[in-house]
């Protein structure tokens, strides 16, 4: 066993360098005696890296179905620019009169609403007790002005733990403004 060579370090490069008569001279010596079974030691990265791209692959998922629902309203925004270096958890995109037409998984994952419950809702039914009223005029007004916008709320997840949401809100227009999407981040969680 003193000269099996298969317990070589870098042995695919030592072979490379052999001519083939040197090859043919030690080929026998390299038959493995036993395979040896050793940890996966990089598996944290790879499932870093899994992960990170699960998340690219979600967003880019969310980013074309806003894109499809672009072309059944025919709305005329740039969602590349718009969604272009935006963070973001959820999205909400709303009807004129504020219902809930569609969100994304990150909307569930950040509430703990389903996202069927969230249909047809107005997105009021994730503020409380500790919701400013300040803050609810301030975006009512900013809404009415149909500009886009960007603010902070309080909002409560549905097992009444609140939280601080950023928002950054745009209207979505054909001709005149039909809808409003909501790239909402949470900010800073609140324990009770």
């Amino acid at each position: 066993m003193k000269n099996n060579l298969a317990n070589m370090m870098c042995l695919d490069v030592f072979l490379s360098s052999q001519e083939t008569s040197e090859y043919e001279a030690i080929k026998d010596l390299l038959t493995p005696n036993v395979s040896i079974k050793s940890p996966l030691i990089s598996f944290d990265f790879y499932n870093n890296y899994f992960s990170s791209e699960m998340e690219f692959l979600d967003l880019e998922n969310d980013i074309n179905h806003v894109k499809g629902l672009a072309c059944k309203f025919n709305w005329k925004n740039n969602f590349d620019k718009l969604f272009n270096d935006q963070e973001f958890d959820a999205i909400v995109i709303t009807d004129i009169n504020q219902k809930i037409v569609w969100v994304n998984d990150g909307f569930s994952k950040m509430t703990g609403y389903h996202k069927s419950f969230a249909l047809k809702k107005s997105p009021y039914f994730l503020q409380g007790e500790n919701t400013s009223l300040e803050a609810k005029k301030r975006i009512r007004k900013k809404i009415a002005n149909d500009t886009p916008f960007q603010d902070v709320v309080i909002n409560y997840k549905k097992n009444k733990t609140p939280y601080t949401c950023e928002l950054k809100i745009f209207p979505l227009f054909s001709e005149k403004t039909t809808h409003y999407i909501a790239l909402e981040k949470k900010v800073v969680s609140f324990e009770t």
